[in-house]
């Protein structure tokens, strides 16, 4: 299972995690409105776990500028980027470049899951599942992963949404064979942007007692 730890930032906080967690991979937010953005390169970026850069509605020159300047090994789409948007940025990015698509299961209940998401499938490596919010995700509140049960597409995807200290048990209960991580962020923070390290640490040794952890 893939462990991803988002809205990293600070640079002994990256140093921390990355020695103390070892998450595969780590996410950095650079959507000017969230309160884990980050503005320039920190002075330390992790070098063992791969690094997602997190985007909402960016345009593609912002994401592609991203993708050199911070070494990212996978971007994260957050926003209400289309298909079309997506297919096209795909053909300006590296070759070996992971595209994640975040989305909600809150849609029009006429349509299935699978229905709604279909048009992404050539065009994204992995969805992330988040809870519906105004502020494009760390609320800390979970969604009804039950909901998952109408996804049977071919693409894989992590779980996200107030995953906290209190998850293990919901997670070795949840089953899905698209499911391949999970996304960790605003329950395990001290302040926004910096993260628990024991907690997190923890948290991430019972889930890997229960998953065996790989990387994207």
């Amino acid at each position: 299972m893939i462990v991803k730890v988002c809205g990293m930032r600070e640079p002994a906080n990256i140093l921390a995690v990355e020695q103390q967690v070892a998450p595969d991979c780590m996410g950095f937010i650079f959507y000017p409105k969230s309160k884990r953005y980050v503005r320039s390169v920190p002075a330390y970026m992790p070098a063992s776990c791969d690094r997602v850069g997190v985007f909402v509605n960016a345009e593609p020159n912002d994401i592609l500028e991203r993708v050199c300047d911070y070494g990212l090994h996978a971007i994260q789409l957050h926003g209400e980027e289309s298909p079309e948007f997506i297919a096209e940025l795909r053909r300006r990015l590296p070759d070996r470049m992971v595209v994640i698509k975040a989305l909600s299961t809150e849609a029009d209940t006429s349509a299935s899951l699978d229905a709604r998401l279909e048009p992404y499938f050539p065009w994204v490596d992995f969805f992330l599942f988040d809870t519906p919010t105004d502020a494009y995700g760390g609320s800390g509140q979970q969604f009804d992963w039950s909901d998952l049960e109408t996804y049977h597409g071919p693409v894989p995807f992590l779980l996200s949404g107030g995953i906290g200290p209190d998850s293990i048990e919901a997670l070795r209960a949840f089953r899905h064979p698209r499911w391949v991580g999970i996304d960790l962020n605003s329950r395990f923070e001290s302040a926004p942007a910096v993260k628990d390290v024991p907690a997190l640490q923890s948290f991430v040794q019972q889930f890997r007692t229960l998953f065996k952890g790989n990387s994207i």
